[in-house]
């Protein structure tokens, strides 16, 4: 009984990323971009653990009347997806006239993505650009980058769906894993501060900016190298 209460209260957990999509929501409508990110940060911090806990709950096993896999995909497309093709189309992100379009294309691709029984390799990297969308307009407001801009490379990223290059999943790679969560660590620590503390010191900024940019270099570097063992 005592497990059966641990992989639903696991699946309950999961669950809770599909409030965060509708408080993200909410505060996309008002237009409060950080807001938005806060409570998709909360969504991808659960997707980034709730598998390691429903593994160690063996949640198939206590709670085999419950899809877990369905579940999670069902909450990675709201907070991944959808939250993030509305805010592109909602905040200004594209221009004028376009945005409809920008996020229809966001919505069709990542559909495509989710339905792929190859999306993830055999040492669990993603293969094809995994419908990051929520990390994409992350970059798009912290970037400052111009609304033309953001729509050639909402163009990009959607061709790139359908390109096999390899991209980490650093909770579930094995390989340097210790390393990318680390890496990525850093990686969130210089987001809050360029997302939430902009008027901190000259220095801490600047210090913030070059471990964004380093930890943005390292995960490129795996995409390359991981990529290239397949050719």
């Amino acid at each position: 009984m005592v497990k059966v209460s641990l992989s639903y209260l696991v699946h309950l957990f999961t669950i809770s990323g599909v409030v965060f999509s509708f408080l993200a929501l909410i505060f996309a409508i008002d237009q409060n971009i950080p807001a938005v990110f806060f409570f998709l940060a909360l969504a991808l911090f659960v997707d980034g653990i709730d598998g390691t806990l429903a593994r160690a709950a063996n949640v198939k096993v206590h709670t085999p009347n419950i899809n877990g896999e369905i579940l999670d995909n069902i909450i990675d497309f709201l907070n991944y997806t959808f939250i993030p093709s509305f805010v592109i189309y909602w905040c200004g992100f594209v221009p004028e006239g376009l945005e409809l379009l920008s996020a229809s294309i966001v919505l069709i691709v990542s559909c495509y993505t989710f339905a792929n029984n190859k999306v993830k390799t055999s040492d669990f990297y993603f293969s094809g650009f995994p419908a990051l969308w929520n990390v994409v307009i992350l970059y798009f407001y912290l970037l400052n980058t111009s609304a033309l801009t953001n729509f050639y490379l909402i163009l990009i990223f959607a061709v790139l769906t359908f390109i096999p290059l390899k991209y980490l999943h650093p909770f579930r790679v094995v390989q340097l894993r210790k390393t990318s969560l680390f890496i990525l660590l850093l990686w969130m620590l210089a987001t809050i501060v360029l997302l939430y503390l902009p008027q901190s010191s000259k220095n801490l900024i600047t210090l913030s900016y070059l471990l964004w940019a380093a930890s943005n270099t390292y995960f490129l570097a795996l995409t390359v190298i991981r990529t290239s063992k397949d050719r």
